[in-house]
């Protein structure tokens, strides 16, 4: 099964973005479980593609 590199990159932007706003104090309410779903998709999507 081969996904698209972009499908990854564009997930790991999401995270990174969701993770700087938390630093910053912004918070919404599930922002931690989230930011947790996209970082294991993410890593998992990489890991598949290599």
């Amino acid at each position: 099964m081969k996904l698209p590199k972009n499908l990854t990159t564009i997930l790991l932007a999401v995270y990174l973005i969701l993770a700087g706003l938390a630093a910053f104090g912004f918070d919404f309410p599930y922002m931690g479980e989230i930011t947790g779903a996209v970082a294991i998709v993410a890593g998992v999507l990489y890991l598949l593609n290599r």
